[in-house]
């Protein structure tokens, strides 16, 4: 394990390469300080990276402080962590991979996890391999954007059952290198899925779509394709009580067309002690277009979080933020 201290900038976090079980160099960073009381942990959504959650990030930093140890990770294949044989570009695969980074980074204390998308499905997983986990060293659990299964049904995932996805996924299987040249075809099959779908129904800045769209044109065309057969086989419904009565958080966005609200109604159906938040004219890209609402739903998920494990007054994460005209929850 190698590690160095990223820049001011940066936030003072910790820069840190965790190997995976078979050695494929994890990229970790790390903010506040690994003995304070509480580990929360997020997973990135298929084709970004650590920096798709640098707006909640700022928004939860000054919220918490010391208090709470924050670890940020790519996904092998994505922004700068290592690549690895496509075979293992799955689910299940990331699931082992959080398990690494887990025990490396916050081997002691109470921890919560946070996923988007398949970040969220990752988390399912790691439920289903990992029982022993959950209600254990994991506290709380937040699904953002997330699904159980069929995310080929509804929505822009039914595009992946198309012939133009089934195409590519059989080019890459077959000729990876020769495919991964062809950076111009990735842009035309996938950006108009995040211009249309992602971003929902408001007016976004410039800057977020540019840090979205390049998160997407950096990730490679073999990782892209790659996760799509694992992402459209996905069904972890039956694992949804596994995470028996811990407090969750089940969000997404009402504009969301790439995995829709219904998703998120089925997941919190499942679910015991769970709040159900619906961002309205949000899209899939919710936790950059609205990160002031996300971190608010995060924050109250990590003082049920805290109030399950002892007195809440006790607890040092402060009250839950009232919500707003368009932050609806359904518990």
């Amino acid at each position: 394990m190698s590690f160095v201290i990223c820049s001011a900038a940066d936030n003072d976090s910790l820069h840190r390469t965790v190997p995976a079980d078979d050695g494929v160099p994890i990229a970790v960073h790390e903010f506040g300080p690994a003995d304070a009381p509480l580990t929360v942990v997020f997973a990135h959504g298929h084709c970004l990276r650590t920096e798709s959650w640098a707006l909640l990030r700022q928004q939860l930093l000054p919220r918490w402080g010391d208090d709470v140890h924050m670890v940020f990770y790519d996904h092998r294949g994505h922004g700068d962590s290592g690549t690895a044989d496509p075979a293992t570009y799955t689910i299940d695969q990331l699931a082992q991979d959080l398990d690494a980074v887990l025990r490396t980074v916050a081997p002691t204390g109470p921890i919560v996890l946070v996923g988007h998308s398949m970040g969220a499905m990752t988390i399912l997983a790691y439920a289903r391999l990992y029982p022993g986990a959950i209600g254990g060293r994991i506290v709380g659990v937040g699904l953002l954007a997330g699904a159980a299964n069929s995310v080929t049904r509804v929505g822009l995932g039914r595009l992946l059952n198309g012939p133009a996805v089934t195409s590519l996924r059989v080019a890459v299987r077959r000729a990876p290198r020769a495919m991964q040249a062809s950076k111009h075809f990735t842009r035309h099959l996938f950006e108009p899925m995040l211009r249309e779908a992602a971003l929902g129904t408001r007016r976004v800045s410039p800057r977020m779509l540019a840090v979205a769209t390049a998160m997407l044109n950096e990730t490679s065309l073999l990782t892209m394709a790659s996760f799509l057969e694992s992402l459209m086989r996905f069904d972890e419904m039956a694992t949804l009580q596994r995470l028996g009565t811990i407090p969750t958080l089940v969000l997404a966005g009402s504009a969301d067309v790439v995995i829709p609200f219904a998703h998120s109604v089925v997941l919190a159906s499942q679910l015991d002690d769970v709040e159900l938040v619906r961002l309205d004219g949000a899209g899939h890209s919710v936790i950059m277009e609205r990160a002031e609402e996300v971190a608010g739903a995060i924050a109250a998920l990590v003082n049920r979080a805290v109030a399950a494990l002892a007195d809440p007054d006790a607890g040092p994460f402060g009250p839950e933020p009232e919500c707003g005209p368009e932050y609806a929850i359904a518990g």
